[in-house]
């Protein structure tokens, strides 16, 4: 056993999220964990990395396990450089390279320090270390953080999106040839030739792996999944993603028994009460009073134990509903743990074409004043019940492209170089951004939703907000919250209500699956299914394309 963790409380505030959590890894084992948007698996991740400490509980490590996890924050770290910065992560690295540069100046003829240097030595080769810059670069590469003449020497952090610092760790993770490596959320943001290299990796690397990922293509590959539920418990599954699925709808339906027999029991019990009550005020003998009175407490105690058990997290996905019997069916859909209502509207069934895209060449001014294209021309109809998906590689311009034909932040900066664009100009276009405008960030989210509708011209009013917040799950808690201090999945959820406000009838999706759980993914899936309006979408998701079935055009960056 390389890792394991038990973890009997862990509160954030007011809230308790954990209260019975088991994590575990074997030698070798890629092990993935799932669960619905709040239930605390960053915060788990930040416990098993060591970066949180405020726990009740016992976390046990093999004696000497190297260890490597992605760091999710970067606070001052602007100026580093990338490849340094890799190689500190690097388990050993730092050490060897210090004892290798440093002995030399002071170890003369003292046996004891010649000894520790050729040691570092032989250990410093057999790592590969030697090499491991140049194979850094060749991953900043491949992962498309470097391109053309750029080098990778100049590289700094601080010079990165969100999105491609998150590959930077990745990177990190890759070359650091750990026993255990600990990872949060690693494909967001990751094109698809980037996302198979990762893929590929992972099936091919000796290193056990603990991955916090929603990423159907990621859960595909691991052997266990580990699930922490809303109630701060977890449940183990052995097997991969479509494994994880059956397994699910077993277990539910076994909760969903034990839950309904639970209900009954606390109807039982209430009348227990109720009748020692009554037999308790009608004896005259003190015994007899004196065993009801035992029995009515002993059927309290119960009865309170029972209360204080929080509703279990039902889901089973759409495929298993479809194969439960019309009984079971209905059961579920009695007890299934709420969703995100996404009202996407529905548009007459016309064909009218939207959008027009004829020999579309974009660029941006460089620092010289020179305008190079950014792609080769790109040529595309969309029309009303169509649905397309621009393909390419990250940095290739798809979202430079969205950005340009919608008129989005920054549009003013993209060149038209060649060919032209036609949007329909009465046509309502509903935008999913990968990133929350700034003007939104540091309002609290209810009146960032009315800010929202404002900006628009929507009518909104305090009912409309409240019925937006319960419908995407937010609480009474997440009212007031700073939107920048929501969790990734929390202002994804945003993003949503903002992309179908004020009804649209072009859809506009940049990557998102990104941050989303599964139960909410499959709800934007139905939803985007039952839309009769036109989609245009950008996603690295293979499962969100393949239930979409999109039209596709690639962009091919002009290098």
């Amino acid at each position: 056993m390389l890792l394991d963790a038990t973890i009997t409380e862990k509160s954030f505030g007011d809230k308790q999220l954990m209260r019975s959590v088991s994590v575990s890894v074997d030698k070798g084992e890629k092990v993935a964990i799932v669960g619905r948007n709040g239930a605390g698996k960053s915060t788990l991740f930040a416990v098993l990395s060591g970066q949180d400490n405020d726990f009740t509980g016992d976390i046990t490590m093999r004696r000497g396990l190297q260890l490597v996890a992605t760091a999710q924050e970067h606070h001052g770290l602007q100026d580093a450089l990338v490849i340094p910065y890799i190689l500190a992560g690097v388990p050993e690295y730092t050490a060897l390279k210090q004892a290798i540069d440093e002995l030399p100046l002071r170890m003369g003829d003292n046996l004891r320090l010649i000894d520790e240097y050729t040691q570092a030595l032989e250990r410093f080769s057999a790592k590969g270390f030697y090499d491991i810059e140049a194979q850094v670069e060749v991953s900043l590469r491949q992962f498309g953080l470097l391109s053309g003449e750029q080098q990778a020497s100049e590289l700094r952090l601080g010079e990165l999106s969100g999105g491609q610092k998150r590959l930077v760790e990745v990177i990190k993770v890759i070359h650091a040839d750990a026993d255990l490596a600990l990872l949060d959320e690693p494909t967001n943001h990751m094109d698809m030739e980037a996302k198979n290299r990762f893929l590929s990796w992972m099936k091919q690397s000796r290193e056990a792996m603990l991955i916090v990922t929603h990423d159907r293509d990621v859960l595909h590959q691991v052997g266990r999944i580990i699930e922490l539920r809303d109630n701060g418990t977890t449940v183990s599954y052995t097997g991969n993603y479509e494994q994880y699925l059956r397994q699910n709808m077993h277990t539910t339906n076994a909760d969903m028994n034990d839950f309904e027999h639970k209900q009954r029991r606390i109807k039982t019990l209430k009348q227990k009460v109720l009748d020692y009550q009554r037999l308790k005020e009608k004896s005259r003998n003190p015994g007899t009073i004196q065993n009801f009175k035992r029995l009515e407490l002993a059927a309290r105690a119960e009865l309170a134990e029972l209360e204080e058990l929080q509703k279990p997290s039902f889901w089973i996905d759409r495929d298993s509903v479809d194969q439960l019997d019309t009984e079971r069916a209905q059961r579920y859909d009695r007890y299934k743990a709420r969703n995100i209502r996404l009202a996407t509207g529905a548009v007459a069934g016309s064909r009218r074409q939207l959008l027009t895209l004829d020999n579309v060449v974009l660029g941006r001014p460089a620092a010289s004043g020179e305008v190079d294209p950014l792609f080769f021309p790109v040529s595309a109809e969309l029309h009303e019940g169509q649905c397309l998906q621009l393909r390419g590689r990250n940095g290739a311009g798809k979202s430079t492209l969205l950005t340009k034909v919608f008129s989005l932040d920054g549009a003013a900066d993209i060149e038209l170089l060649e060919g032209s664009i036609a949007l329909r100009p009465e046509v309502r276009v509903g935008v999913y951004y990968q990133e929350i405008q700034e003007q939104y960030l540091r309002q609290p989210l209810a009146q960032a939703i009315e800010r929202l509708y404002i900006d628009r011209g929507l009518p909104i009013s305090e009912t409309k907000v409240r019925s937006l917040l319960h419908d995407y799950l937010f609480t009474q808690a997440d009212h007031d919250q700073l939107l920048a201090q929501l969790s990734g999945g929390q202002k994804a959820r945003f993003q949503l209500i903002a992309m179908l406000a004020g009804d649209p009838q072009l859809l506009v999706l940049d990557e998102p699956t990104n941050h989303l759980d599964l139960p909410s993914i499959e709800e934007l899936e139905l939803a985007l299914a039952r839309f009769m309006g036109a989609i245009l979408f950008v996603s690295h998701d293979a499962y969100f394309a393949q239930y979409l079935q999109p039209q596709t055009v690639d962009i091919e960056p002009f290098v």
